[in-house]
């Protein structure tokens, strides 16, 4: 199979120039249905994989969204690399809203409703999360944002908050203190699961506002994001079209394809059956 790239984001990314032969697939996992169908297509000789996150239409919310089956899905159809692409507030000023965030660290600040992790219902396994962006990758994306003009900021942490609400000021005051940059609702949680699933995984973060700290500025409202994510989408295409060479060059497997090699800690005898298949393609020659 040829390499192919997940780009996990909103509508309209997959609006690459250049992108040939778009079809879209239906796709079922053992985690249920992902967010939608998804759009492939080929830019050159190599596939890009494309799902909303949210679904068409963002029709559902952070914590609604079913990470598991959108991971696996990526996993099924042979995506070694994912690029997510992330609207967030800045939490810092020189993060000004416009401005591209490489992020390299999280925050959890989710409160256990989301499902996060691949290994439960009888089988057990502990991946490293100590770094959990693909530096390789996050590299890539950092150079491809300085080839289209970008303005990217290389590094920051990432504050994953439940949501739907935005943050009070109370919070948004907290996370500035623990020295966070950025503020959103989705990335920490595909992370995991990307690591899980022996994907390399990076957030190009979008800043669309200043959250609500900022004295001076308006609060946070769903038109300012909206406003100011449009503007930014063109912006992501461009990068992420820019990043295809490196990771053509790079090639597959990528550096995250053994992360969970030796995560598994359940005796391969108490493994339930119907585990077993999900694990061999989860882990391949590790499961």
């Amino acid at each position: 199979m040829a390499l192919r790239i997940g780009v996990i984001g909103g509508s309209g990314l997959y609006d690459l120039e250049g992108l040939e032969d778009i079809r879209e697939e239906q796709v079922s996992t053992p985690f249920g249905e992902p967010s939608d169908s998804v759009l492939i297509g080929r830019l050159g000789e190599t596939e890009l994989v494309f799902l909303p996150r949210h679904g068409r239409g963002h029709r559902f919310n952070p914590s609604e969204v079913n990470y598991r089956a959108n991971v696996f899905a990526m996993k099924q159809l042979g995506v070694s690399w994912i690029i997510s692409v992330s609207a967030v507030g800045s939490l810092k000023e020189e993060i000004v809203p416009g401005h591209m965030v490489l992020v390299d660290q999280f925050i959890d600040r989710t409160k256990g409703v989301r499902a996060s992790t691949f290994f439960e219902g009888g089988v057990v396994g502990h991946v490293g999360f100590g770094d959990p962006i693909c530096e390789t990758l996050r590299q890539i994306l950092l150079g491809a944002c300085r080839e289209v003009g970008a303005i990217a900021h290389d590094g920051g942490t990432y504050v994953c908050m439940e949501g739907p609400a935005f943050s009070t000021r109370a919070e948004s005051h907290l996370y500035r203190s623990w020295g966070a940059s950025v503020i959103g609702m989705t990335n920490l949680t595909e992370a995991r699961l990307a690591r899980e699933a022996g994907i390399s995984y990076a957030t190009l973060a979008m800043a669309t506002d200043y959250d609500c700290w900022y004295e001076g500025h308006d609060d946070v409202t769903v038109e300012q994001v909206i406003a100011v994510l449009q503007a930014n989408v063109a912006m992501a295409r461009q990068v992420i079209s820019a990043s295809v060479p490196a990771l053509v060059e790079f090639g597959s497997p990528s550096p995250m394809a053994d992360a969970a090699a030796h995560a598994v800690m359940t005796s391969p005898d108490r493994i339930p059956e119907g585990k077993k298949a999900t694990l061999a393609l989860l882990l391949g020659e590790y499961a």
